[in-house]
């Protein structure tokens, strides 16, 4: 007899609720680090971006996403828009020095 698809599906978002909880709470301790990068950034006059950093980032996750079957261009997506907010923040952060 097969599973009931309805205790299937509350299984399943379940699953996917906590994962969300995850990111949230990763993001939140990711974006605690580059807050003290822009801070770092600001107090000695280094630019809000660094492209060549930027650049090795994305070839890394994208390979990480192959290796995760996470479609690639989707990990870059991602990393481009963290990205945008923390350059955001490091810019505000060194227009407040």
């Amino acid at each position: 007899m097969k599973d009931d698809p309805r205790a299937t599906l509350l299984r399943l978002r379940s699953s996917i609720d906590n994962i969300d909880a995850s990111l949230v709470y990763l993001l939140a301790e990711r974006f605690k680090c580059t807050k003290q990068v822009g801070e770092l950034k600001a107090e000695f006059g280094m630019p809000a971006s660094d492209p060549a950093r930027e650049e090795q980032q994305v070839a890394r996750l994208r390979s990480l996403a192959e290796e995760a079957d996470l479609d690639p261009a989707f990990a870059e997506k991602w990393f481009n828009f963290v990205v945008a907010e923390v350059i955001r923040h490091h810019t505000e952060a060194a227009d407040g020095r």
